[in-house]
């Protein structure tokens, strides 16, 4: 075979190689695509450690966020045993010790390669701002108590503390509005987005050591720290929020004790209008003055026993409640809510939870009832005597069925005179849930907090379809052996040229 026929068989087999590479590449950057990979589940744990009792909240989201904010959900809720942290005044390693249980419900639900990287928060409300009027120290102890057995655990602990009034007001408040998807809303494309007509809805809370007032008003607040500003969603929003210490259910009804004491004369047997007829507790001094809330009398004698007697008389029950909630001293008036502080008018709709709740769950006035028929509710229920009471709700302990006359009275007066919704009564809504998410300050506080946690960076992938794979990798080996083929044969017929 001539030189030439060789170079130009050589030169056909280049260009076959190189016809068949560039369709290989061509194949490879015509449909080139990009792929997003799921976001790593993150997890959150917050613990509630209220006056009475505390719970803890894990809660988890996709490590993106919209607008610098997560999509929390509430995973699992555990209720700690034994009452607030605020009691273990005299034995404080055991309010860490009380946490244990739950810490192992959160450990057995998170991933073990995603313990370390969980923050756990503990937020103090209202039994802990007492105690730290009392005696600081002691507050101080079993925050440190506490932390220590947090840090005994595989998480990211940020720190336990006692929250302001005004956080734990607006927290509840962002909990709220978020669960009804009033700040971001789901589409059916798969989408989040801000809703456009959405409603604001305010939020009201009775704990056992505080109540908390939150609502967006109609005009610009006229006193600059009852505002909390907040930034949610890429949004941002002024909100009133005020927060009253000793105003809880539970304070609240030991102020209606130490009055009726003090007012009772020198006798240690007291009658009650507020417990029902036939019920019968004896109170020692100490129990009874144990908190800033109330003040000792002259005469006080810790180990002095009270006897408090119901009478069962729901008029005078209401009626006394104006002596423990200031309805006076209004500098602002008609803008005054309790205790002579400033509030705007009402707007909007309510989300009445946790002490409001239970009561008028109890009461069979929950979510909602017309005004008289609350009234008249209250007023059947607060005349009934102890054994009546008893016989028709066994399974209720004495210790909270004795308190549903009181309480229902005094949150009636707190909303009707104090929050004046006297004529907005059908905009509050008592409720403990939205779909399975519990309502409290617990789960805005992870959401504010998500703003601060680090968001993941972006997952996405480039590549090709597999069956383009197949085709470049066809069309490249195809190449390779019809070009080992050509010269092979050129060597063999002629090897010696």
């Amino acid at each position: 075979m001539g030189i030439q026929m060789k170079a130009l068989i050589l030169g056909a087999a280049m260009a076959a190689v190189a016809c068949t590479t560039i369709i290989a590449l061509i194949l490879s950057l015509a449909n080139h695509q990009s792929l997003d990979q799921p976001y790593s589940t993150q997890y959150g744990i917050v613990f509630d450690a209220g006056s009475s009792h505390t719970a803890l909240f894990l809660y988890q989201w996709l490590g993106n966020k919209e607008n610098n904010t997560g999509i929390v959900s509430q995973k699992q809720s555990c209720d700690v045993d034994g009452d607030g942290i605020s009691s273990y005044v005299e034995n404080p390693p055991a309010a860490g010790e009380s946490l244990k249980k739950c810490l192992d419900v959160a450990k057995a639900v998170i991933p073990e390669g995603q313990r370390k990287a969980t923050p756990v928060y503990l937020g103090a409300t209202a039994g802990m701002r007492l105690l730290r009027l009392q005696n600081q120290s002691q507050a101080d102890s079993i925050l440190v108590e506490i932390s220590k057995t947090i840090q005994s655990y595989p998480f990211d602990f940020r720190g336990a503390r006692i929250l302001s009034g005004m956080e734990e007001g607006a927290y509840g408040w962002i909990t709220i509005n978020y669960l009804l998807e009033r700040f971001i809303k789901h589409t059916f494309e798969g989408l989040w987005i801000h809703p456009k007509a959405g409603t604001i809805l305010g939020a009201l809370d009775l704990g056992g050591a505080s109540t908390q007032i939150s609502f967006i008003p109609k005009d610009p607040v006229r006193v600059p720290d009852s505002a909390f500003n907040l930034q949610l969603y890429g949004y941002k929003y002024e909100l009133y929020t005020h927060s009253y210490l000793c105003y809880g259910k539970d304070q609240a009804l030991k102020k209606l004790q130490a009055y009726l004491h003090k007012t009772a004369g020198p006798t240690q047997f007291i009658s009650h209008p507020c417990y029902h007829k036939g019920y019968i507790v004896n109170v020692t001094m100490a129990e009874l003055y144990n908190s800033p809330c109330v003040v000792k009398p002259n005469n006080f004698i810790p180990t002095a026993i009270l006897t408090f007697s119901g009478t069962g008389n729901s008029s005078l029950c209401l009626s006394l409640m104006e002596n423990i909630v200031n309805l006076t001293n209004c500098a602002l008036s008609p803008d005054c809510g309790l205790d002579g502080v400033y509030q705007p008018p009402v707007n909007g709709e309510f989300f009445a939870f946790s002490a409001y709740f239970y009561t008028f769950d109890f009461l069979g006035l929950a979510p909602k009832a017309p005004l008289t028929r609350v009234v008249s509710t209250i007023e059947t229920h607060c005349n009934k005597n102890w054994t009546t009471l008893t016989a028709e709700n066994p399974a209720i302990k004495a210790k909270y069925l004795k308190d549903y006359c009181a309480s229902a009275h005094y949150i009636m007066t707190i909303l009707l005179k104090g929050y004046k919704f006297n004529n907005t009564w059908d905009q509050i809504s008592f409720e403990k849930q939205v779909g399975d998410t519990d309502i409290g300050w617990t789960l805005g506080y992870m959401l504010n907090l998500t703003n601060m946690i680090p968001s993941e960076h972006s997952r996405a992938v480039t590549g090709v379809l597999h069956s383009q794979w197949a085709a470049q990798i066809f069309f490249i080996v195809f190449a390779l052996f019809l070009s080992l083929l050509i010269i092979g044969i050129l060597f063999v017929r002629d090897p010696m040229h």
